[in-house]
């Protein structure tokens, strides 16, 4: 049967080797491995939509681990139920024996897998999860020792003070000060709000 591996990483930034090195010891064609580098919380994935549409029945699609499908719940039911239902294809999951659809097709087998799968799925999103809540608490953690993210803010242009003291004297406008300091006007309100509670003036 024609065999298929599907491989995701997170970012552009992670190694994607030791998927590969495991899909490769499988003997699947090079030209049927597909990489997204992109987050699992949905399938809206350009490599994953074009293998679908590639795979034919009786195929067969490996993965290394069940969270490289995905990280949702209920989507990665929904993508099996799709993948194995409609498409008839059969999916082994090399770090999961059990989940390995060539075995165990009657009533119990099917049992077990559908019970190995919703407890994997629910892991796979339960550590998303914490994932997301690890990254707000460093963050939280971080701006409380007063790092700040983001770019740094352009340096005030050498004509600011001087269009600045005329817009707060009433001699220009706000639209005319922000012209002549080469700002949108909303960003010359912003900057002047910082510029007088840093008390530069």
């Amino acid at each position: 049967m024609p065999t298929y591996g599907y491989i995701r990483v997170s970012t552009r930034e992670q190694n994607e080797d030791r998927q590969l090195i495991a899909l490769r010891e499988m003997s699947i064609p090079e030209q049927n491995i597909f990489m997204d580098k992109q987050s699992g919380k949905d399938f809206n994935r350009p490599q994953y939509k074009k293998l679908v549409r590639k795979l034919k029945p009786d195929d067969l699609l490996y993965i290394k681990s069940i969270d490289r499908l995905g990280r949702n719940y209920e989507e990665i039911q929904n993508q099996w139920r799709i993948l194995t239902k409609e498409k008839k294809i059969d999916i082994v999951v090399l770090d999961m024996p059990l989940l390995d659809t060539r075995r165990g097709k009657d009533l119990m087998g099917t049992f077990l897998s559908d019970i190995v799968l919703q407890v994997l799925s629910f892991v796979a999103e339960n550590e998303r999860t914490n994932i997301r809540q690890r990254q707000a608490e460093g963050i939280a953690a971080a701006k409380a020792r007063g790092v700040r993210f983001g770019r740094p803010p352009r340096p005030l242009p050498e004509n600011y003070h001087s269009a600045y003291q005329r817009w707060k004297a009433g001699a220009i406008t706000g639209t005319a000060a922000a012209k002549e300091c080469g700002m949108a006007l909303s960003t010359f309100r912003y900057r002047a709000e910082i510029y007088e509670n840093a008390k530069l003036l």
